[in-house]
């Protein structure tokens, strides 16, 4: 598969930011207090998650690629900015005092994750709302954005921040989170999961009727079209009067966390490169298949991609 010349992809990627920390260890015994394993840690590693997550995988892929965030005033919010950087995104963090950066903590031993201990505190609105203006001022230099919901709270003014893009004549992507989708309204792309869309649209008993509830739903928010992944089954494209079926790569599935910034970061790093919609979709979908594979949140290469 040729590769696109992403370096002309220009990606500007707000949302809840939140710094993954993972400590490995081993386990040899059953604690004598509870009916746990003990864990003698032996290696910490932390990454960027959430939005930070799919600014990195914006970066990797070779967009030149802002983030806008909020974090608390605290060593692992600047931990996380400093990482991300690291990773070749150009980060814009306000700092809100009243606040802990959100953070994820696993606990692994043997390969297999025994733990998961969140820490997180929904920014204030003045911090949000001040965001607003840098918002504003990155759109002449990006040509693509991606808004990353993960419902903690930093995206309260997304309605705006979508007509604000569009006005700017930007394609806007969104990964949703909740069952109110109305403020995606006018975004271009939204890419749920099988749990997040069935959460917004109710179970559904065939094909056919998922599709007549898909497509609803994508007229009713006004988008150009609406992207299920559906994990070991591949992903579904929703446009007008359309729907695409990509299987998924035949790949040994792994570390499943993460797999969703990954895709919407490589259909947003395609789309603003040029790259046609089912094109980058099919891109999409392979590099999905190849981040189950790794362990936690993680990144694919161009060279992953396209050899």
């Amino acid at each position: 598969m040729k590769s696109p010349d992403t370096n002309k992809a220009r990606v500007l990627v707000v949302g809840d930011v939140m710094l993954d920390r993972y400590w490995f260890g081993e386990v040899e015994r059953i604690s004598p207090e509870a009916p746990v394993p003990v864990v003698l840690i032996k290696r910490e590693e932390a990454r960027p998650g959430g939005a930070a997550n799919v600014a990195r995988n914006c970066a990797t892929l070779g967009a030149r690629t802002q983030l806008l965030s909020v974090v608390g005033d605290d060593d692992e919010g600047r931990l996380l900015g400093r990482i991300s950087e690291e990773a070749g995104v150009r980060v814009n963090f306000h700092t809100d005092r009243s606040i802990k950066t959100t953070q994820k903590l696993r606990v692994l031993g043997r390969r297999q994750q025994l733990l998961r201990i969140d820490f997180e505190t929904a920014p204030s609105r003045e911090v949000l709302a001040s965001k607003l203006a840098d918002f504003t001022a990155a759109m002449p230099s990006c040509n693509l954005v991606i808004l990353s919901d993960y419902g903690k709270g930093g995206l309260a003014h997304i309605a705006r921040m979508i007509r604000l893009a569009r006005e700017a004549g930007k394609k806007v992507l969104v990964d949703p989170k909740g069952d109110d989708w109305s403020r995606y309204t006018g975004a271009h792309i939204v890419t749920p999961n099988v749990k997040e869309l069935r959460d917004v649209i109710g179970s559904w008993k065939t094909q056919a009727d998922l599709e007549r509830r898909a497509q609803r739903l994508r007229r009713n928010l006004r988008l150009e079209a609406l992207l299920l992944t559906l994990g070991g089954d591949g992903m579904t494209l929703y446009t007008q009067g359309k729907v695409m079926h990509v299987p998924a790569d035949a790949r040994e599935v792994y570390d499943v966390s993460g797999a969703g910034d990954t895709v919407i970061a490589a259909l947003g790093t395609m789309l603003a490169a040029g790259v046609k919609l089912e094109r980058a979709v099919r891109i999409a979908n392979r590099a999905a298949g190849i981040v189950v594979g790794k362990l936690g949140t993680a990144v694919v290469t161009k060279k992953e991609l396209f050899g």
